[in-house]
């Protein structure tokens, strides 16, 4: 790679595509040439580098500056200004307050925030996501290489020493998981990496793919290799289709280098892969709904045991890992265990993705050590609400926990919440002001299970369905004290007799509105008002 003055990053997510990044980056191309800087000055199309309404986004480098909203035609001044002249164009940098979590970590290098740990989003907003040459020269598939040369027993132990936690809500130790499929015996094994992503409100797993999609493939290659499967798929939520389009490239080029095909880096490692979209089913977020959806059948979850580390994909033994527990492979092994577990807490290594949503004044992605609490999380990323004061946070999307302020301060690892009572989930941090209303927000959370529900199972089927209706009469003023009793029946039997995932922690929303927030809960049946106005309370 050859040095350069200078460098340019044009964002090209889907929002910035939609807005004309592709004009602004030929109107770079141009410019550049124009002016002769072609040699001094490098340019590149990256990935998401944070929703934003700034977005399309430019940094350039060194000065890690960050313009935004651009169009085509700024593109001659900040050229002539910025890179031949040397002067920052003040007038079309982004506004601080439009800038996400992920933008802030970049200015971050200026010394405006504290700065985040970064391993999941090494690559993200860095690299060109189309080019693998971008990629190796950012140590890709050099934790691929390192794997190869030792014994799958003694890649799995680093994987288990590291202490990394499944990050697709459940938390589950990854090494672990990789110990039974290795152990089990068959001719035939498979590498899944769950890509569904159909929590509301998430989609890290999106940007991944989208921004560095060849460290997926190189963590499959790796996980591969440890129990010794030679075939994986990606699956894939139909709607990404940027996301796609980019990890077929991907794979295309893989294959081109020699990273996917037989005797890859001339070991016994022979791996294929391929890529299958998903239809929009949330129930296919779950591993062994998943597995149905990909042999071609209605996407429902399997009764278990068996577990797909033993009966799978088509019978046969399978790991399954999601996109955000994958992209930390690659670093754990060139680093070793001991550097990621010195990140995050002792119970809880590492980093955690969050997206954070809601009334806040920067909303976006953010890579944070394990442990970080909600107050910093509010107070310095997403630098305070928007207006009104910290009510709650809904946790992992549609599945995680409600957590009230009382909570704010409590380290956010899978130990530290379990103790509290409450779950991580998949990293979604939806916050909310004192606007809002539990009532109004437990219904719309359980209507989304209802729409969701399978119907599998008649614990789900029916259960959510009830505490649905419960729910809305709790809003117009219909409901009864004894229906809170009912709301907490539900919880249990849904926690307990569902078949799956869903259906266990469809209840949870009923379980914390009644445990923190039971006083406004009662003014609907007893009172008749709504505390925040929301609900349409209307009891005759």
């Amino acid at each position: 790679m050859k040095a350069v003055r200078s460098m340019i990053l044009v964002s090209n997510d889907p929002e910035s595509i939609v807005r004309g990044s592709e004009k602004i980056f030929t109107a770079f191309q141009q410019e550049l040439q124009h002016y002769g800087l072609t040699d001094e000055v490098s340019l590149s199309m990256v990935g998401d580098l944070g929703y934003s309404f700034a977005s399309p986004l430019v940094l350039i480098y060194p000065e890690a500056v960050v313009y935004g909203p651009i169009n085509p035609t700024d593109v001659p001044f900040i050229v002539e200004e910025h890179l031949y002249k040397g002067r920052i164009v003040e007038e079309k940098r982004a506004p601080a307050h439009e800038l996400s979590g992920r933008v802030a970590w970049l200015s971050a290098r200026k010394g405006t925030l504290p700065a985040e740990n970064r391993v999941v989003l090494k690559n993200v907003g860095i690299i060109d996501p189309d080019s693998i040459d971008d990629y190796i020269a950012h140590d890709g598939y050099q934790a691929l290489g390192i794997a190869v040369q030792k014994t799958p027993d003694e890649v799995i132990s680093i994987i288990k020493e590291s202490g990394l936690q499944g990050r697709g809500g459940a938390g589950f130790p990854t090494g672990v998981k990789w110990g039974y499929v290795n152990k089990t015996y068959g001719d035939k094994k498979y590498v899944v990496c769950n890509a569904d992503e159909s929590e509301p409100g998430t989609f890290k797993d999106r940007v991944v793919l989208e921004g560095d999609p060849h460290a997926i493939i190189e963590a499959m290659l790796i996980a591969a290799y440890a129990v010794g499967a030679d075939e994986g798929y990606i699956y894939i939520r139909g709607e990404y289709q940027l996301a796609i389009d980019r990890v077929e490239t991907a794979i295309k080029q893989a294959k081109e280098y020699g990273f996917l095909g037989e005797k890859i880096f001339d070991s016994k490692l022979n791996f294929k892969l391929h890529v299958h979209a998903g239809a929009g089913a949330y129930i296919c977020g779950e591993e062994t709904a998943l597995i149905e959806s990909i042999e071609g059948k209605r996407g429902e979850p399997r009764s278990r045991p068996p577990y797909p580390t033993t009966n799978g994909l088509w019978g046969k033994p399978t790991l399954v890992n999601n996109v955000e527990t994958l992209a930390n492979i690659p670093a754990i092994i060139r680093n070793g265990a001991e550097w990621y577990r010195a990140l995050g807490t002792p119970s809880s290594p590492g980093t955690k993705v969050y997206t954070v949503l809601g009334n806040v004044n920067v909303t976006g992605l953010i890579e944070v050590p394990m442990g970080i609490t909600l107050r910093e999380v509010v107070s310095i990323y997403a630098k305070g609400m928007k207006s009104g004061s910290f009510k709650l946070a809904q946790t992992g999307g549609s599945s995680g926990s409600i957590i009230p302020a009382s909570l704010q301060d409590t380290p956010m690892d899978f130990e530290s919440f379990k103790k509290a009572g409450v779950s991580l989930g998949s990293g979604a941090l939806l916050i909310c002001n004192d606007e809002v209303c539990i009532v109004d927000l437990a219904k719309v959370l359980l209507n989304f299970f209802r729409v969701e529900s399978c119907g599998k199972c008649t614990p789900c089927r029916i259960g959510t369905k009830r505490a649905y209706d419960l729910l809305t009469d709790i809003s117009q003023g219909k409901g009864k004290l004894e229906d809170l009793e009912e709301l907490l029946t539900l919880n249990k039997e849904m926690l307990e007799l569902s078949n799956c995932g869903l259906g266990q922690t469809a209840g949870v929303p009923l379980r914390d509105m009644l445990n923190y927030f039971r006083a406004e809960v009662e003014a609907h049946i007893r009172l008749g008002v709504c505390p925040t106005g929301v609900c349409p309370m209307h009891a005759s």
